[in-house]
């Protein structure tokens, strides 16, 4: 199974090429579809939300191994460029730019916005990324895209492979009581192979909680790997005990005080000591104040714009984490840029 995040600015034709790609499930400020390959499932996830919530985007990356970045064939913008940042400071490997509305232009315009689009990602995780032109009115490039889709869907299988046999974790995004049945969340298996009547607990709370059932695609299984996208009914625990971003697990770190190691974004603003800013871990976001900061061993009182640093922050509330998990800061108020910093836990 592979999970794509399809995101781009407001009128990039996201929400028409998801239609396209997939079946219309689970919609919130994040749309899900699906679309099945013989023995291969895709899920995608459409930013909906954005750019309104940055939540949205963030979370539509973080559910996904591989990022749609769609842009209009009139041009780049600036929620283009916050996707990009986004995506580099989450250290997103695997995606590909999709220029549509190609009907709209000319193969002259269409290179030359592809070229635009090497020359800004330059020096980024996306460097590498193929632009591929596409019309869902005429068709043109659609099979393309979805070769590639499945291309990194292979690499993405091998690679979700080696994740199997950790301890099990599962990233929940939904949930909801359904009548006969009781507490069920949808989420996906970030590692490990969860199973039927498994014992697990859900963090930060650390309430404990048991699988009675998991599906996928509305196929019953006995188990799922690492990557899948499941439902599952829990025993043990109600749906009001959950908020988006918690996790299933055997264990997981918590804390409210946190030392990153940070990356600031060339783009943002200064990052300073006493700043209130919004910490996103996973699908979990909550506000956040930065308590100090240290470059080059020694304190400082602030980080300039693309510096390194470490950081150490008091959210308003425990969060749950892995020690290989990545984190985002942001401030939300800043009309230019929200994206500040890309985050690595200190060990």
């Amino acid at each position: 199974m592979a999970n794509i995040s399809i995101i781009g600015s407001e009128k990039s034709g996201r929400t028409t090429l998801a239609g396209k790609l997939g079946k219309k499930g689970t919609e919130s400020d994040i749309t899900l579809y699906n679309f099945v390959k013989g023995d291969s499932i895709y899920a995608f996830v459409d930013s909906n939300g954005y750019p309104a919530s940055l939540k949205s985007l963030i979370n539509a990356i973080n559910l996904s191994d591989i990022a749609l970045v769609c842009i209009p064939s009139t041009g780049l913008n600036a929620q283009v460029g916050e996707c990009i940042v986004a995506l580099d400071l989450l250290g997103n490997k695997r995606g590909i730019f999709v220029i549509t509305m190609s009907d709209r232009s000319n193969p002259v315009a269409l290179s030359e916005l592809s070229e635009k689009i090497k020359a800004i990602t330059k020096g980024t995780n996306l460097e590498k990324w193929e632009s591929i032109a596409v019309s869902t009115t005429t068709f043109e490039g659609i099979e393309t895209l979805k070769e590639k889709i499945f291309s990194l869907g292979e690499e993405t299988k091998k690679e979700n492979a080696a994740l199997d046999g950790l301890p099990p974790r599962v990233m929940v995004d939904h949930f909801f009581n359904v009548t006969g049945i009781g507490c069920v969340v949808l989420g996906v298996v970030a590692q490990g192979t969860i199973k039927v009547h498994d014992s697990l607990a859900l963090f930060p709370t650390n309430r404990p909680a048991e699988i009675r059932s998991i599906q996928s695609n509305d196929v019953d299984l006995k188990s799922a790997p690492a990557g899948t996208r499941v439902g599952l009914a829990l025993k043990g625990v109600q749906s009001k005990e959950f908020d988006r971003g918690y996790m299933l697990s055997q264990k997981e770190e918590t804390a409210s005080k946190i030392n990153l190691k940070c990356r600031l974004s060339k783009f943002t603003q200064p990052l300073g000591v006493g700043d209130a800013v919004h910490l996103f871990a996973g699908l979990q976001d909550m506000p956040a104040t930065i308590s100090s900061i240290t470059m080059g061993g020694k304190d400082v009182t602030q980080a300039p714009p693309g510096s390194e640093c470490s950081v150490a922050l008091a959210a308003q509330k425990d969060i749950a984490y892995s020690k290989s998990d990545r984190f985002l800061i942001a401030q939300l108020n800043n009309p230019k840029q929200r994206l500040v910093a890309g985050c690595e836990v200190v060990v």
